[in-house]
């Protein structure tokens, strides 16, 4: 096992990394920026080191300086968490060459699944079904008409590096084609370093459906079940939730035999996640693999009982899989809602600031994954997402009142936050039915806007409206700025503490 890990990242991701190495008794080191001297994942680590400005491209980004933070204090290896360096190919070859370990899949790998083009041919290659389009990236404009007229509108014009939403254009006629195609290359570019995109299929209203799979170094590959994404805004993710109502049990089972495939196909090792697009008639296609822990591994957690972060440290350091397919324990239902720092009702535009006052929800089956605390003053410079409320129970029925309760418990203080949003959402008839799309978000029956309806509608507005009057933000509350002690805190720790190399 690891002596030492360092976690290049920051916030909840890498407290939530710290948890696991705490129990598993390995001493983390965190990095962190100027912004960040005060974060909750520098209070929590063993050591923690300053590595540069706040830009993320000065600081997180930086392999040099992470590299050289894990020589300084003896780290023998990284856990990227997600974002950031996470799907770094070169990287993860960097933290090899260093003698290190990279607590993630190998360079290679990352590389063949990383291009989406490249991924799309080599899972074609294998007998997985792929959406129509184009296998290569686009060289002109004229290639893109003619692949646009053979396959059909509306087309989706997509950054064959990165993820996120980035780079992503719906093309709905052939006059649209070449802006879309100049704004979607402009944004790869601008998010990747990398301007190529391609083309394919767009599905109307698909649904998202993805499997977190587990593989080890010696040639086992398990999926843990699937989760179903298709509450979106803008390609995000807005909640997360297992099982998906859309599958039964034979579809289950084809998407997670073609999911391991997927993944043995590129000899792929750690953890890592295949997405889906199930369009209307229930077929599905491969859409791209996700090299890395993905946002939403709680609910994974939450069905399985299983710590992918631990089985991801222990894969790692050469440990077979303890268990079979057969053997993956899955139960109930899980729901995750994305708590970020935005103002649903103007748009989602960031709502940074200080954090005044904080009481977060408890009870059973109820989990939270958060990188913040009260007195805490959320940086412009980074994803808005301050928390994941993730809640279990035996029924979907039951995991819905169930989120809905924690949701109102939550109280934040000083900023806008999406619980309003997900409480809405939860009430909506679609998604309470499980009869809802990637385009759930615009097709919503219950807005800000409207006016109650029925009993149900009535009771999801009577909710916001308490929440918003229980949690608004109030001039006369105390800034809490007593100094938040971390309850892991070593005796070395001190000294390890904001040290610039």
């Amino acid at each position: 096992m690891f002596n030492k890990i360092l976690i290049a990242n920051r916030s909840e991701i890498a407290v939530r990394v710290m948890r696991t190495c705490r129990e598993m008794g390995i001493p983390t080191v965190a990095v962190f920026s100027e912004a960040d001297r005060t974060a909750l994942h520098v209070r929590f680590a063993d050591e923690a080191y300053l590595i540069g400005p706040a830009p993320s491209a000065e600081s997180y980004l930086r392999t040099e300086k992470i590299i050289g933070v894990a020589r300084q204090t003896g780290a023998d290896a990284i856990h990227p968490g997600y974002g950031f360096l996470s799907e770094n190919a070169d990287f993860a070859d960097q933290c090899a060459d260093a003698g290190m370990t990279f607590i993630g899949p190998s360079g290679d790998a990352m590389r063949a699944m990383g291009s989406k083009t490249e991924a799309r041919k080599t899972m074609r290659q294998a007998g997985v079904p792929v959406v129509p389009g184009t296998e290569e990236g686009l060289t002109d404009d004229t290639e893109a008409l003619e692949i646009a007229r053979e396959i059909g509108y509306p087309v989706l014009i997509k950054a064959a590096m990165g993820g996120g939403g980035k780079g992503m254009r719906i093309v709905q006629k052939k006059d649209e084609l070449e802006g879309a195609l100049r704004a979607a290359r402009s944004e790869a570019q601008s998010a990747f370093g990398d301007s190529t995109v391609y083309v394919e299929k767009y599905l109307v209203d698909p649904r998202h459906v993805e499997f977190q799979v587990l593989a080890d170094n010696y040639g086992h590959v398990v999926h843990l079940g699937e989760r179903e994404c298709s509450v979106q805004r803008r390609h995000q993710k807005l909640i997360e939730e297992s099982p998906s109502c859309i599958l039964d049990e034979s579809l289950r089972r084809a998407m997670g035999e073609i999911a391991v495939l997927a993944a043995k196909t590129v000899d792929y090792v750690n953890a890592g996640t295949i997405e889906f697009i199930v369009d209307q008639h229930r077929h599905f296609y491969f859409l791209e693999m996700n090299t890395r822990l993905q946002v939403e591994h709680p609910v994974t957690e939450m069905r399985t009982g299983l710590d992918l972060v631990r089985e991801q440290i222990k894969i790692a350091a050469g440990k077979p899989l303890p268990f079979t397919q057969e053997e993956v324990p899955l139960r109930g239902a899980a729901i995750e809602c994305r708590i970020s720092a935005e103002d649903p009702d103007e748009n989602f535009i960031p709502s940074v600031g200080l954090i005044t006052r904080l009481t977060e929800p408890s009870g059973p089956g109820v989990r939270i994954d958060s990188g913040f605390y009260q007195g805490y003053d959320i940086p412009i410079y980074y994803d808005p997402m301050i928390a994941k409320l993730i809640v279990w129970a035996e029924t979907r029925e039951a995991a819905i009142a169930r989120m809905e309760r924690a949701l109102n418990e939550y109280d934040i203080g000083g900023i806008k936050t999406t619980i309003p949003f997900h409480l809405r959402a939860l009430a909506d008839p679609m998604f309470i039915s499980g009869d809802y799309s990637t385009g759930f978000v615009d097709q919503m029956t219950i807005t800000p806007e409207d006016s109650p309806g029925d009993v149900r509608i009535a009771a999801a507005f009577a909710a916001v409206i308490k929440h918003r009057s229980r949690h608004a933000v109030r001039k006369t509350d105390p800034i809490q700025t007593g100094h938040v002690y971390s309850p892991w805190k070593l005796s070395g720790r001190r000294a390890g503490l904001r040290k610039e190399l």
